[in-house]
């Protein structure tokens, strides 16, 4: 009997010390809501579907800002004009699991729909695959009105050069894509070509597909935290560097009929 009782006195005392303990921050485990940019970009393609004009909001490098995240959304909620938010990737800041469900669950907040790209940040430890399981896979598209959105995963530093990234095979898929009609196209991505994270010996063929999307406009990308336009290749193809949200700044994109865009800082 006695020893019964040792058995199940060790038992009692194990469930209690887990108790004190939480869980791992990287072990992987992602309660609540998962693919987040699948199910947005059914919203933003049934809400947008037949527009001409477009209004979308570009954010990146979250990390572990989350006050201004949350400001961030209190801001947009306040206007009635935006179609969307892109989040150019750096949900985390050490890629622990929490991070990210903390900014699914803040971006949650927003009236409209969001999609989040893949930063380099959100591809330590297991962060690659909580990535994946929140948002989904890390390159993916998607269609407004008559523009189409190309999100590149090009952090080709975390993944050793082991893969091609950017992978210009599903790079050149979306030149072919068959789905419905559209006219405009504008890629997103975290990394800019010419940091330290691109490829140095993927830059020609990246290029050279992008200036053989339909109607290119222009790209977006975070990563540099820095705010600033530059024509990177000479080529008229304009790149968009978006702040990290620390600076309370975001980049607001207005597309319009016969090739106009127009653009705005706006403090959140």
């Amino acid at each position: 009997m006695k020893g019964k009782i040792s058995v199940l006195y060790i038992c009692l005392l194990v469930l209690q010390s887990c108790e004190m303990f939480e869980s791992h921050p990287y072990d992987g485990n992602v309660s609540g809501e998962k693919n987040v940019n699948d199910k947005n970009i059914k919203l933003i393609e049934g809400e947008c579907k037949g527009k001409t004009t477009l209004r979308f909001a570009f954010i990146s490098d979250t990390q572990h800002w989350y006050d201004e995240v949350q400001d961030f959304v209190k801001a947009v909620n306040k206007r009635n004009d935006i179609d969307f938010v892109i989040h150019g990737g750096d949900v985390s800041e050490y890629s622990m699991t929490k991070e990210f469900l903390w900014i699914r669950d803040l971006m949650d907040g927003l009236d409209v729909p969001n999609v989040t790209l893949l930063g380099n940040h959100d591809c330590l430890a297991t962060g690659i695959d909580v990535y994946r399981r929140v948002f989904g896979p890390e390159n993916f598209s998607f269609l407004a009105g008559d523009t189409k959105f190309i999100c590149l995963n090009t952090n080709s530093l975390e993944f050793d050069y082991s893969k091609t990234v950017p992978d210009l095979e599903f790079m050149k898929k979306q030149a072919s894509d068959t789905r419905a009609a559209y006219e405009k196209t504008v890629v997103v991505m975290h990394a800019p070509p010419l940091s330290e994270q691109f490829d140095d010996a993927r830059i020609y063929d990246f290029q050279s597909q992008i200036k053989n999307y339909k109607g290119i406009q222009f790209c977006m990308n975070g990563h540099e935290h820095g705010l600033y336009v530059t024509d990177l290749f000479e080529d008229g193809i304009l790149y968009f560097n978006v702040s990290s949200i620390e600076k309370r700044k975001y980049l607001l994109f207005t597309l319009k009929p016969n090739n106009e865009f127009d653009y705005e800082i706006i403090t959140s």
